[in-house]
């Protein structure tokens, strides 16, 4: 989402390394962040502020002065940034007794009922709670059935009435999932193609009958400074605790993520992020600001990871790497796992100074099917040793995964260099081998691993 504005800003960052630094200089690359957010639809009174207190700071004497200023300048909009955004919060208010009752409201569209869906797989994974879906949305057709079909797909219960007005259904439902034994009850309202006396009222009387514990605005990033409007307009109307950012992972210039906080005074608590119900992530300033400038978010990253492997599986890899043991089994479980953090573009994105490179680089996420169909078209003795793969293995090889033998020796021939690097790396003078001789919590890296050395 964050492409070109992180294109745009590390342009800027980059014109100010290795120069002397001046309050001119300083000033004009400035003036280029300033141009950077309002083209990613930043509001214009947000942009104004921001560079005022960035610019404050920047032309300080102890930045001018200071042994990396460029760098101290990137540290600067990077504190903004993330003052900008946050303070994060995440924290959903369980009940001590009964259920607790999220709603969630927005306009027609903006993501509403698939977004119920998300945060119930979020609330079965991360707390293990259970939830009910309640379908309150009576104005939008086939809003009941789609919810439905969510909940059919989760295995998660959907509450629904006809010919009862929304409030009446949101009560019933809460007094329902509270004989149940439900954890959580997650209230889909309605919505309109834009706000209208009605709508309001309708949502105001769901709070007074039910008083949820939480009340999320669900917002489209697509649509930019509409989506904060309209976060504005609700704000003032209900008493909102969030917002949910949906289509993140669009082609949205980033304006909301970076205005709504500043605009309500409401966090960002989560984002959609991709279609799949498990494609939601919580909303932290300071890994989003670190995606923007490019610095990546390896957090994020780590947290993914943890949910597709455990330690004992990352541990067994770990000495199979070392002994330069890995075979193309192995290489397909890694490749399988790694699928399930989700698009490469993406998860490369969240690696330091990489995101910025991405914008012009095309992944083509079916070459991992095209992989996987060549290593499960091996033998088992042919994946636990590819060096017996012969011109006849190759042809046949070829046949039974629908592609030609020279993507099976491309295949090959990739796998094995990447064996001859793991081995150079697990050597005693390798990579490994140096970090043995580190002490924790001294500097005691190689001098190529210093820091300014790589």
């Amino acid at each position: 989402m964050f492409e070109n504005i992180t294109k745009r800003l590390g342009g800027v960052f980059a014109g100010l390394r290795g120069k002397r630094l001046t309050e001119s200089n300083i000033r004009d690359g400035l003036r280029e962040v300033r141009k950077a957010l309002l083209e990613a639809d930043v509001s214009y009174k947000v942009v104004k502020d921001f560079i005022n207190r960035v610019t404050e700071k920047a032309v300080g004497e102890e930045v001018i002065r200071s042994v990396s200023p460029a760098q101290q300048i990137v540290k600067i909009v990077h504190d903004e940034l993330v003052a900008l955004m946050g303070p994060g919060d995440v924290s959903i208010p369980f009940a001590e007794e009964g259920p607790t009752v999220l709603m969630l409201c927005g306009l027609q569209g903006s993501g509403k009922t698939t977004t119920c869906g998300k945060l119930a797989v979020y609330l079965e994974k991360k707390y293990r709670k259970s939830s009910m879906l309640v379908a309150a949305d009576v104005q939008r057709p086939a809003a009941v059935k789609q919810l439905q079909v969510i909940g059919s797909q989760l295995d998660v219960p959907v509450f629904s009435l006809q010919g009862v007005s929304p409030p009446e259904i949101c009560r019933r439902a809460v007094a329902q999932a509270k004989r149940d034994g439900v954890d959580v009850v997650i209230l889909d309202t309605a919505g309109r193609l834009h706000i209208d006396e009605p709508l309001m009222r309708e949502l105001e009387r769901i709070v007074e009958l039910v008083s949820p514990h939480q009340l999320l605005f669900v917002c489209d990033a697509m649509t930019g400074q509409d989506a904060v409007n309209s976060a504005r307009e609700f704000n003032a109307r209900l008493p909102l605790d969030g917002v949910v950012l949906t289509k993140m992972d669009g082609d949205a210039r980033g304006g909301a993520a970076l205005s709504i906080r500043y605009v309500t005074g409401k966090p960002v608590k989560f984002m959609g992020v991709g279609e799949k119900f498990d494609a939601f992530e919580e909303f932290h300033p300071e890994r989003v600001a670190g995606r923007i400038l490019g610095m990546g978010d390896v957090v994020s990253l780590v947290e993914k990871a943890q949910e597709v492997i455990t330690e004992e599986e990352a541990r067994k890899m770990q000495e199979r790497l070392l002994k330069n043991e890995m075979n193309l089994e192995d290489f397909l479980d890694q490749l399988r796992k790694l699928k399930k953090l989700g698009a490469v573009k993406d998860v490369l994105s969240m690696l330091p100074g990489v995101g910025s490179q991405l914008s012009e680089v095309d992944f083509d996420d079916a070459e991992f099917k095209r992989v996987e169909a060549v290593i499960l078209s091996m033998t088992p003795d042919e994946r636990r040793h590819p060096e017996i793969i012969s011109s006849s293995r190759r042809l046949r090889i070829a046949r039974g995964s629908g592609t030609d033998p020279r993507t099976v020796s491309q295949l090959l021939k990739q796998f094995g260099e990447m064996r001859k690097l793991m081995s150079k790396i697990s050597k005693p003078t390798g990579f490994m081998g140096k970090l043995k001789g580190v002490v924790p919590g001294k500097r005691s890296l190689p001098p190529e691993m210093q820091e300014g050395a790589l």
